[in-house]
């Protein structure tokens, strides 16, 4: 059952996903808030079909969390399922990216039309100016930021090296982190074609007065803070 139902639902992705980047093209001429709004509409379309054909369920604790204004969210990365997913679960937002990833026939193209920030991750500290310089722009315009700071996926229980990226932009931008842990690896794994039925908990922590903190402080915060919170959603055994 489980295969049948992850083979339905990677046929509905491409199915869907090709005209539905066609579609994002035709929102160019927008304003990058309208057009992102339009945009979102295919992953509110995939975390249906995880939830109808996968069974994949969610839940958000700590949503009370999330501040008035555009913040900087740092989070857990465990699989695909988190960047689809905090585009239903957050205010608008945009995603630190490598930039390769809007090469990505299809994929790619309608991710470049959310306005992310794309950068060469090898260029050194010509990628953080860049991430600065757009990263302030994108919040005048009025998104929020996610960056996953571990910058792959990990594997459930495992825990990668925090970059520091993340924790400067917030600090050079003057706007607070939100900390995020989920356990979205369990039930959807980092390239594996079965998902598994299931409730992912997605925890969002009290936001973190940048002002307060060096980029290295923040970062250690945020890190102490989310595998603190890893051990319990996901568990060893």
């Amino acid at each position: 059952m489980i295969f049948l139902r992850s083979l339905v639902f990677l046929i509905a992705q491409i199915l869907i996903t090709p005209p539905y980047a066609i579609f994002a093209l035709a929102t160019a001429p927008l304003a990058p808030l309208a057009r992102f709004r339009l945009i979102a509409g295919w992953s509110h379309a995939m975390i249906w079909l995880a939830k109808t054909v996968l069974g994949i369920h969610y839940r958000v604790i700590g949503r009370e969390n999330l501040p008035r204004t555009p913040a900087v969210i740092l989070s857990k990365h465990q699989s695909a399922w988190e960047t689809i997913a905090f585009t239903v679960i957050f205010p608008p937002q945009v995603l630190v990216l490598k930039r390769e990833l809007l090469w990505i026939p299809f994929f790619g193209w309608g991710l470049a039309l959310t306005s992310p920030i794309a950068i060469d991750r090898g260029s050194g500290v010509r990628a953080l100016k860049r991430m600065a310089e757009l990263g302030r722009r994108r919040l005048a315009q009025g998104f929020w930021i996610a960056i996953f700071p571990e910058g792959t996926r990990t594997q459930p229980g495992k825990r990668g090296k925090y970059h520091l990226g993340g924790a400067w932009l917030a600090v050079n931008c003057g706007v607070p982190v939100v900390p995020v842990a989920h356990n979205a690896g369990l039930f959807w794994r980092r390239k594996a074609f079965l998902k598994r039925p299931g409730t992912v908990t997605v925890e969002i922590g009290a936001p973190i007065d940048s002002s307060a903190h060096t980029p290295e402080s923040l970062n250690a915060a945020v890190e102490e803070w989310i595998e603190g919170r890893m051990a319990a959603l996901c568990p060893g055994p």
